[in-house]
């Protein structure tokens, strides 16, 4: 009944995708892939397209559009005219698969490629900035503890902190590295006061609204998804602090210095073993119906877990190897092909 169920999926998919003559093949698919989502993975993602395309296979397509909006993208639905990967700098959520199954989209590969950071990041004339989640909660969040924000200057936040503007460079609210942000620093800063774990308990949804918002009166300025964009903007001023992917602060050391989190310092090792409060992992999600209907699809996946390892060229480029078992994991899904399963999401 199950292979009866997963067969009837296949066929339809087909269809669906011969039914799209988006400039594809003869009959109707594409002979490109298609891929979108995060930009702290778009220029690991546009690596391994080169290397296919080496290869002699036809380019893949990369596009920069941020986690979340690639998501939507992904899961409009089935055929040439829908993405077939999603670069993801954070896991999917299960109401984003809950969306993907309402457009047809029930089976997805879920695929963790590597390691990143959230890296907090200082021209090299800066001050030195040493920060904790709770100095960044109070120092960003639209209402601290529940509060109006009021805060002008670090000092206002923490008296050990310099008298100096908080003007924080970061990503928008399309982005994943915007969700970690929030998942990773600012709740974390926001429950270090006990009433707010208290509140996560009677009300969830309102304590993910005081951990999360972000204020918007200019001291947190969203610069989109070019985190180029970000390394100059704070490369030319001394007194501002940028947020973007841990590689795009390793590629720019020679205008840019990390900022300490708690004490530590974002760099490869302290993300490699999570000791960063930063550390995240990063994903890519392939769409199982277009395997077979879109060429190449299986060989641009195939390509990222010949990158991703120790001696792969993704981490020249920025990206922090996972560790050895979750690489043999990813591997083996890579290889097969093996959906996702939805109760593992949240």
């Amino acid at each position: 009944m199950k292979f009866a169920k997963s067969a009837s999926v296949a066929v339809i998919a087909s269809l669906a995708l011969a039914a799209c003559g988006s400039g594809g093949s003869s009959q109707g698919s594409r002979d490109f892939v298609r891929a979108v989502g995060s930009s702290t993975l778009y220029p690991f993602a546009t690596a391994v397209a080169e290397k296919v395309a080496q290869a002699g296979g036809k380019s893949p397509v990369v596009e920069s559009n941020g986690t979340g909006a690639g998501m939507k993208l992904f899961c409009g639905g089935v055929g040439a005219g829908f993405p077939d990967v999603e670069n993801a700098s954070r896991r999917m959520k299960a109401s984003e698969f809950e969306d993907c199954k309402s457009h047809g989209v029930t089976e997805i590969v879920e695929i963790q490629v590597g390691l990143d950071g959230i890296a907090f990041a200082e021209a090299k004339g800066g001050p030195g900035m040493t920060l904790t989640p709770a100095d960044v909660y109070k120092a960003l969040a639209a209402n601290p503890f529940g509060k109006p924000n009021t805060a002008k200057t670090w000092k206002d936040v923490n008296p050990a902190l310099p008298a100096i503007p908080i003007l924080v460079y970061g990503p928008p609210s399309t982005s994943g590295t915007r969700d970690a942000l929030a998942e990773l620093i600012l709740t974390k800063g926001c429950d270090t006061d006990p009433a707010m774990k208290a509140l996560k308990e009677a009300n969830a949804d309102q304590h993910k609204a005081t951990c999360t918002t972000i204020r918007e009166d200019g001291a947190y300025v969203d610069q989109g998804e070019n985190d180029n964009l970000i390394v100059q903007k704070i490369s030319q001023n001394p007194k501002a602090i940028g947020v973007f992917g841990f590689s795009f602060l390793e590629e720019n050391m020679d205008k840019l210095k990390g900022v300490s989190m708690s004490g530590v310092e974002p760099t490869y090792a302290t993300i490699s073993d999570f000791s960063y409060p930063g550390a995240r992992p990063l994903y890519i999600y392939v769409k199982a119906a277009h395997l077979n209907a879109i060429k190449g699809l299986r060989e641009y996946v195939g390509e990222w877990a010949k990158a991703w390892g120790p001696e792969g060229y993704l981490k020249a480029k920025g990206m922090v190897v996972a560790p050895e078992d979750v690489r043999a994991h990813s591997a083996e899904i890579a290889e097969k092909m093996t959906p996702l399963n939805p109760a593992d999401l949240k």
